[in-house]
C-alpha cells in the first residue's frame, strides 16, 4: 500500500501543476476582470492556497508513506485526504453535471484520488 501512496503524490502534484495553469488556461488575465473588485483576488487566492495543498499531499506521500499506512494518525490522514477527493468527486456533479465528456472524465478521475488514499485505509 505504500506504493499506493507514492502514486498519490504524482497524483497530487500533477493536480498543482494543473492548477498553476489556470490563468492561462482558463484565460483568467481577462475573465477575472468581470468580477468585482473582492471576488476577483479571492479566486486567485483560493487557488494558490488550493496548489498549496496539493504540494503537501504530495510531500506527506512521497515522504512520510510508510508512517500514513501504518499509525492511526496516518490512516486519519489518509482518509482526509480521500474525503477530499471524493467530495471533489460530488463537486464535480453538483456544479458541472455530468453532461460532457470533459465533466465525467474529471468525476473518474477525482474517484481515483478517492480510492488511492481509502485503499490504504482498509487495510
Amino acid at each position: 500500500m505504500k506504493t499506493l501512496i507514492f502514486i498519490g503524490g504524482f497524483y497530487n502534484l500533477a493536480f498543482a501543476i494543473f492548477h498553476l495553469s489556470f490563468w492561462k488556461l482558463f484565460g483568467w488575465e481577462t475573465d477575472l476582470r468581470s468580477l468585482s473588485a473582492i471576488n476577483r483576488p479571492v479566486i486567485q487566492i483560493l487557488n494558490l492556497r488550493l496548489i498549496f495543498v496539493f504540494l503537501i499531499f504530495a510531500c506527506v506521500s512521497f515522504f512520510h508513506a510508510p508512517e500514513l499506512a501504518a499509525t492511526s494518525l496516518g490512516k486519519t490522514i489518509l482518509l482526509a485526504i480521500s474525503l477530499f477527493w471524493f467530495g471533489r468527486a460530488i463537486e464535480q456533479i453538483v456544479f458541472f453535471k455530468l453532461q460532457k465528456p470533459a465533466s465525467i472524465f474529471l468525476f473518474v478521475v477525482f474517484l481515483i484520488g478517492t480510492a488511492i488514499y481509502f485503499l490504504p485505509v482498509l487495510e
